[in-house]
């Protein structure tokens, strides 16, 4: 009875298509329309990725840091290692870079030699009062090296701020508008604004500028994400088209499937915008992704209908099977291919979240695309040509399927043996794999901008900055000498480990005061002592630019004070373990009975947010791998099937895994989304071949040898050719310029193929090794839902074309 309705619902599908063909384009045609209307509700992110949930301890501590000290990741900026920067010429056109930036509406302020200012004492007011470093243009050599020698011998405040001692590099500090700094307003200031300036600077001075900064570095890598858009859907185009029209040999049958995915890829941009969603460098993925699964439902389809046609040559039954058929089987690979990507969902990192819930609706699209398009296309066109149908007996593919059947007749245990092997030696290598969770390791190696990293890491010990936010629970505890102390003896500790950054604080302010006093010896850059402390302070009252300069590292209550550093790019691991080391020193040097401290930054936000995401991505894989084997359990009511038909799509993963370790691939947001992806995926051929192993075991009276081999070369040729497709497909992202993507495009591509393989020759060989365990009456019942139809006379769909 269930197969009955079943075959009447698909005949009932395939008559409304096929009847109601122009209205069903027309209805396409109206909703590609309405899709392309919300691309212009698309918008690029102007942000980092933050994985971690809104509520997340981690993240409601960074946001209680931006509530009292505002946002963090608004500095750039921009060095010259060069003697050639210190002659009278150049050395103005440095100055004169600063005055242009600053003069910019979204620059709320630049320190440079331009306008840096020191601090000194004014005797007869008794107060400090800062004073121009430099307030004209220099004329001549010997005023160049006086302003150089007072800035590196004389200015330790500005040390590791504004210059390198040792290698005499010097840079400006650019501070953005906060208000604008997660706007697309940044994105117009560096491209249409800062970068020329830049470049001007190059040109007419022939000094080579080094760039940093997070804001800097995110705009430059959005744009690098919406450019490689394109660069994606072009070449996913190109390749999967090309493959195509090399295994059908039709020009028509390609053009179809194109206007399939091409129009799967515009309703992918519709989903984006309709639901106001930012294009990430995950999301951007999407609409590549839908051309490389939408090509294998096109495959399936035109192969069914040039099949059905070489058998009896009427188009209208080809059209009706190739919807009554097919169209269960790819609804179902279909739908545990969603499966694999809606898993992502529960994740609860709004990144992830996106992602699976775009890219799982626009998989189902694409099925729904492909359903209506091909037939009713094939319709209005001519009856295939002798040449359309040459593809079919192909020998090259004959030899591939008769490979595959004498490996599993004669070679079942070499094919245990290999895999056994492989599985051991994954097991081995997934030891060796470590978890990274940096901020710039996915970031395009080859860019200008990351060689820039690289020399700030170098010349100033990093560009990612941690935030130490010291509450002290009182009232103006900050300036209590004995704070000033114990953050001192801790910014002493911070020093030590070689990953940091010297630190910024209040304490450098009032050193920098005490220098001040004594008439800009630096030798007296210190902390007062306890008699020099009634003096100092009472200069220090009296100065408004003491309040302006104490607002960057003290609230306004005087009682949470921050301490800043920076931290090279390591990986997770590290990271850990100097943030240990960073707790040790903090408990030891402000003891947590009588202060509050908090580590926050995005560095630390981003580490952990790696540590949740992999945990969760974890339990997404687990999840899709249950429902995925209750949809086997539904389909063919036999536990030890559903077990049989999870080893060939596991192993695949864990060999990834092993192959991850041995490369030294580590698992980050990128690369643990391959297992989900891959799973979702390759668990569709085994679905192929089992249904139709179990339709030929009931056609063959339960003969299980002959039912194998026969299912194998049934199904074979559609798997290898699905398989290539979704091969050459994800090898399309190792083209991308982000250590993630490629790393994700090439995993996923290495492990859909040793998952082909898997389905192809491992299961067989378990069937035919458990044949007596298994392929039998009792255990492999009828199922709920028979993906293949068992084909019979249909009632005729009558086509006018």
């Amino acid at each position: 009875m269930t197969d009955w309705i079943k075959r009447t619902f698909w005949q009932y599908v395939a008559r409304l298509i096929l009847r109601n063909r122009i209205f069903i384009l027309l209805c396409l045609v109206a909703v590609t329309v309405l899709m392309a209307m919300q691309w212009k509700h698309m918008r690029f992110t102007y942000t980092e990725a933050n994985l971690l949930p809104d509520d997340h301890p981690v993240n409601q501590a960074y946001n209680e840091f931006l509530e009292v000290f505002g946002e963090e990741g608004n500095l750039i900026v921009i060095a010259a290692k060069d003697s050639a920067l210190f002659t009278p010429e150049n050395f103005n056109a440095w100055n004169k870079l600063s005055k242009q930036l600053q003069a910019k509406p979204e620059v709320s302020m630049v320190v440079s030699t331009d306008n840096l200012q020191k601090l000194v004492k004014n005797v007869e007011k008794q107060q400090f009062e800062l004073q121009d470093f430099n307030s004209a243009e220099v004329s001549s050599d010997r005023e160049v090296d006086s302003l150089k020698n007072e800035l590196f011998n004389r200015l330790p405040f500005y040390e590791s701020l504004l210059f390198n001692k040792e290698t005499q590099t010097i840079r400006t500090a650019v501070y953005l508008d906060k208000e604008i700094v997660n706007t697309k307003v940044r994105k117009h200031f560096i491209f249409n604004d800062f970068i020329p300036l830049i470049e001007d600077f190059e040109e007419s001075t022939g000094i080579d500028l080094r760039v940093s900064g997070m804001p800097y570095i995110r705009t430059l890598n959005s744009q690098n994400i919406i450019d490689e858009i394109g660069t994606f859907i072009a070449a996913a185009l190109l390749v999967t088209s090309l493959i195509f029209f090399f295994f059908f040999r039709s020009f028509r049958a390609t053009l179809i499937s194109m206007v399939v995915v091409i129009t799967g890829v515009m309703w992918s941009f519709g989903t984006l915008g309709l639901l106001k969603y930012e294009i990430t460098v995950l999301t951007a993925l999407i609409p590549p992704l839908i051309i490389v699964i939408g090509i294998p439902n096109c495959i399936f389809l035109i192969n069914k209908y040039q099949q059905e046609f070489n058998k009896h040559g009427n188009q209208a039954k080809s059209l009706q099977r190739v919807i009554s058929k097919v169209g269960n089987a790819t609804l179902m690979t279909n739908m545990t291919t969603a499966a694999g990507f809606a898993t992502f969902i529960i994740t609860n990192s709004k990144l992830l979240t996106e992602f699976g819930i775009v890219a799982s609706l626009n998989i189902v699209f694409i099925f729904i695309l492909s359903l209506l398009i091909i037939p009713i296309i094939y319709s209005f066109m001519s009856i295939p040509k002798t040449k359309h149908l040459k593809h079919l007996n192909k020998r090259w593919i004959n030899t591939f399927v008769g490979w595959m059947e004498d490996t599993v007749r004669n070679h079942r245990i070499a094919v245990f043996i290999v895999s056994l092997i492989a599985l051991i030696a994954s097991i081995i290598g997934i030891y060796q794999i470590r978890i990274s969770g940096s901020l710039i390791e996915d970031m395009p190696k080859g860019a200008a901008f990351f060689d820039d990293i690289r020399f700030f890491e170098e010349e100033f010990d990093g560009i990612m900055p941690v935030e130490i936010m010291i509450d002290t629970k009182r009232k103006n505890g900050v300036m209590k000498p004995s704070t000033l102390k114990r953050m001192d003896d801790l910014e002493e500790l911070i020093r030590e480990i070689p990953e940091l950054s010297a630190p910024i604080s209040v304490t450098n302010l009032v050193k920098y005061s005490k220098q001040a006093f004594y008439n800009g010896n630096p030798d007296y850059y210190q902390l007062p002592n306890s008699q020099e402390n009634t003096f100092i302070l009472s200069y220090a009252k009296k100065s408004s630019s003491n309040a302006n300069m104490l607002s960057s590292f003290v609230d306004s209550t005087g009682q949470v004070a921050r301490i800043t550093t920076f931290m090279k790019d390591i990986g997770t691991d590290k990271m850990e373990g100097i943030q240990e080391d960073l707790d040790k020193k903090i408990k030891k040097a402000l003891p947590e009975e009588r202060y509050d401290v908090t580590v926050t930054g995005k560095a630390l936000v981003f580490m952990k947010g790696t540590k949740y995401l992999v945990n969760n991505l974890i339990m997404s894989l687990s999840l899709a791998i249950v429902l995925i084997s209750l949809f086997m359990a539904y389909m063919f009511r036999s536990f030890k099937m559903i077990i049989v038909s999870l080893v060939p799509n596991i192993l695949p993963l864990i060999i990834t895994a092993g192959v991850m370790g041995y490369l030294g691939i580590p698992i980050k947001p990128s690369t643990i989304l391959v297992f989900s992806i891959a799973f979702g995926i390759s668990v569709d051929d085994t679905i192929h071949f089992l249904a139709k192993y179990r339709q030929e075991l009931a056609a063959n009276h339960w003969h299980i040898r002959k039912s194998v081999y026969r299912a194998l070369r049934e199904t074979g040729v559609s798997m290898f050719y699905t398989s290539i497709v979704l091969f050459f497909g994800f090898s399309v992202f190792m083209i991308s310029n982000f250590g993630g993507t490629k790393a994700l495009g090439g995993l996923v591509s290495m492990t859909l193929l040793f998952a082909m393989l898997a389905n192809l020759i491992l299961l067989p060989s378990l069937l035919l090794a458990l044949e007596r365990n298994i392929a039998n009456k009792k255990v492999l019942k009828k199922p709920y839902i028979d993906v293949l139809a068992e084909d019979e006379e249909e009632e005729e769909t009558t086509v006018t074309p």
